[in-house]
């Protein structure tokens, strides 16, 4: 990776102590070729990880014109694109011309059939916004909110952190009524971690990175130099779509985050209408469910039994 890697920790210490919003920050092509190489790719991999979860629920993307709001690279909407078929056109919006520019020639030569617009339509099928909230001041975060109100369906992917779960929670809470939350989310009821019990919790997951990228010379030095553990990919995430969800089984429950790893037992934090709680499952009642947890071989959607604390059976998951 021969990177201008100066330029791209300035723009990671930007990220990191919140001041990204501050003002356009891709300041040459060179940062955007490095960035699409390095941080995006580790973007692309969260969003992989979603696709697999919508799998899951039996979900796809309504056909039409799609919108990458906050585009920087364009690397959601390529990724989405490369996932789904029925697109009819691309819309790419940013604030930074540059990066605006960069983005749609980009699409255009991945996607060359597709027509590609560097404006905000007027309506969209489809919204995708990645790793954009925490960069938005209370103005920005109301377009954003006026853009999801015209789209039939809308992907956030964010950052794995409390502050960016918590815009994404007031998103939601806020577009609900007039959209169908799809996932993480297994019910439309407020969110379970509004109670003052929740306060310091948030809703996240980890995705994980292709095996070869640890094997990789460049992915090491990448590693090395931006002092970052290849391995850790927390993200949030939140599919709305004013059609209907298909519906979930009854004991259906989103775990949460890592689960806590004990001798005898694991506790799992799961999310369900009743609310969200960490609940207790012990190797006794299941040996092999609790030995795959442990190894983080169980998807985060799951279907339980319970009675009150403990988790009597595990019906869907392994």
């Amino acid at each position: 990776m021969d990177l201008d890697w100066d330029t791209l920790e300035e723009l990671r210490t930007s990220y990191l102590n919140g001041t990204a919003g501050a003002a356009d920050y891709w300041k040459t092509d060179a940062l955007l070729r490095a960035y699409d190489a390095t941080f995006a790719r580790r973007i692309a991999w969260k969003w992989q990880w979603v696709f697999g979860e919508l799998d899951r629920r039996g979900w796809s993307p309504p056909a039409g014109t799609v919108l990458d709001y906050g585009c920087g690279t364009g690397v959601a909407v390529r990724e989405v694109m490369g996932k789904y078929a029925g697109f009819t056109s691309v819309a790419l919006h940013d604030r930074s011309p540059r990066a605006l520019k960069f983005a749609t020639e980009t699409v255009r030569r991945e996607f060359p059939d597709i027509a590609v617009s560097p404006r905000l339509p007027d309506t969209c099928e489809l919204l995708l916004v990645s790793h954009v909230l925490t960069e938005l001041d209370e103005a920005g975060t109301a377009a954003l909110l006026a853009e999801a109100e015209k789209a039939q369906a809308v992907i956030f992917v964010e950052p794995g952190t409390h502050e960016a779960s918590r815009k994404l929670i007031a998103l939601r809470e806020k577009l609900r009524g007039v959209m169908h939350p799809v996932a993480p989310c297994v019910h439309s009821e407020s969110c379970g971690l509004l109670t003052s019990a929740n306060e310091r919790h948030w809703c996240h997951f980890f995705a994980s990175p292709p095996n070869e990228v640890f094997t990789d010379g460049g992915w090491f030095k990448f590693s090395r130099t931006m002092g970052i553990d290849l391995r850790s990919l927390p993200l949030s995430f939140l599919v709305l779509d004013r059609r209907p969800a298909s519906p979930l089984p009854a004991g259906s429950v989103r775990v949460l985050g890592h689960p806590r790893i004990y001798k005898a037992h694991v506790l799992l934090f799961g999310c369900d209408a009743a609310g969200v709680a960490e609940k207790r499952l012990t190797k006794r009642t299941d040996a092999a469910f609790v030995k795959a947890t442990e190894k983080r071989r169980t998807p985060t959607l799951q279907r339980w039994e319970t009675e009150r604390s403990e988790v009597t059976r595990v019906v869907e998951g392994g």
